[in-house]
């Protein structure tokens, strides 16, 4: 059988969208904002597993300065429903963090996205990554310039039977603000149970606060690719840069 134009590319985009539902759930990222110091970062993370089709959301609120997670967070939330939408269980995390939103003024306090590099960029290198810290043109102030590497290590015990090792990483500057640099920001020493079982990582992008009065809040923004029920899955992790005494 002989299809027209306007058939055929009908046909192959169903066969596209077929395929594209059995691969793996990459999570979307959604920045909630800062506290007025630059103190407490939220984001949120949704998508819509694969295999089961429940959509899920998780709200993740960070203290920057201890890189911990605040009392109560994350809230996550998951409907166990193929037919139910992102709009109804995002709303639900949303309902639920709302009081902290309002208590550290974060919609007044949103920040900015100095670098985004999701798994749909083609042209970035997924463990290197150069921005600015002020949204102005001309440019104010040096590049900072992130790199990331891969550690193989021990899997957890979920994982021993999936791979046989984990993937941590490392963080670091290359450069600060146009200046030489080799600060370490993170190095995993074991692989949190947390994260599945991870195969790779990406830098996914930069937030960036100024507080008033302050120096500049950085958070980095890392993608960690995982096995999956169809296909690789992808969460995120949010690692706060200290500020330099």
């Amino acid at each position: 059988m002989k299809f027209s134009g306007g058939i055929a590319a009908a046909v192959f985009a169903s066969a596209v969208m077929a395929e594209v539902a059995c691969a793996g759930d990459i999570a979307s990222f959604q920045s909630i904002g800062f506290s007025p110091d630059g103190g407490v970062f939220a984001f949120e993370e949704y998508g819509v597993q694969d295999g089961s089709g429940f959509p899920y959301s998780n709200i993740f609120f960070i203290d920057t300065r201890k890189d911990t997670y605040l009392p109560g967070t994350p809230i996550r939330a998951r409907i166990d429903d193929e037919k139910a939408g992102l709009g109804e269980v995002r709303a639900q995390t949303l309902a639920k963090a709302g009081a902290l939103v309002d208590r550290y003024s974060m919609a007044a306090n949103p920040g900015l996205m100095a670098a985004f590099n999701p798994v749909t960029e083609t042209e970035v290198p997924a463990h290197r990554l150069v921005y600015r810290q002020y949204a102005v043109e001309p440019p104010v102030g040096g590049a900072f310039t992130l790199a990331l590497k891969e550690i193989a290590l021990q899997p957890s015990g979920p994982c021993k039977d999936v791979t046989p090792q984990s993937i941590g990483f490392s963080l670091s500057f290359e450069s600060e603000d146009g200046q030489a640099s080799d600060r370490v920001l993170h190095t995993d020493t074991a692989v949190p149970e947390s994260r599945k079982c991870p195969t790779a990582y990406r830098i996914g992008g930069v937030m960036v606060h100024h507080p008033t009065g302050l120096d500049p809040v950085h958070v980095v923004l890392v993608q960690v690719l995982s096995f999956g029920f169809e296909g690789r899955d992808g969460r995120w992790i949010a690692v706060p840069v200290p500020v330099v005494p």
